[in-house]
């Protein structure tokens, strides 16, 4: 793929800050006009979200509050994959840790993706589920919001009022609906 013409080229990367949530390198990279320099990147660490839809055509998600961006709005149920754990065990765990319902069988992989891929990693994996049962209440108490079935039709009417948040939540219910139609 770097013999493809518009490849950059890459020579090592220095570590500017590292936790377990984001690290922040400088990547020295050459631009296919010549041009060399060090780039910012930052690298998020892999995100696990499940759809978990019900045969009322719903999508389990969790209205709550975003500081960063000063927002409320609805999120499908996901968080970060531990080290050696599953991308699909982590979207059924965490799945059940915020809404208190345990996603049935196994999940079904729907799409990957990189939502920022120009200076940012942040890989995320996408996983169906068509079920759920309720366990008892959310015990995880971090991710605090109003635990609700949505229905499908509405997705369109809260992306246009910008209250889906997060375009993993996006990508997933629009890439779901998307393929339905065929």
């Amino acid at each position: 793929m770097a013999d493809e013409h518009g490849a950059w080229q890459t020579f090592g990367e220095r570590l500017v800050y590292d936790n377990r949530w984001v690290r922040l390198g400088l990547v020295d990279v050459q631009a296919p006009n010549g041009n060399r320099w060090e780039y910012h990147v930052v690298h998020l660490a892999r995100i696990a979200i499940a759809l978990v839809v019900n045969e009322r055509d719903e999508a389990l998600m969790l209205w709550r509050y975003r500081f960063a961006t000063d927002q409320w709005g609805y999120e499908l149920l996901g968080g970060l994959v531990d080290d050696g754990e599953d991308s699909a065990a982590t979207a059924a765990r965490e799945a059940a840790e915020e809404s208190g319902w345990r996603p049935l069988g196994d999940g079904e992989h729907l799409v990957s993706f990189e939502p920022l891929p120009g200076q940012v990693t942040a890989p995320m994996d996408i996983y169906l589920w068509r079920g759920a049962e309720h366990i008892g209440d959310p015990t995880d108490t971090e991710e605090v919001g109003r635990v609700e079935w949505v229905p499908l039709s509405r997705v369109n009417e809260l992306a246009q009022r910008q209250e889906l948040l997060g375009s993993g939540t996006l990508v997933a219910l629009l890439y779901y609906l998307n393929s339905q139609k065929s």
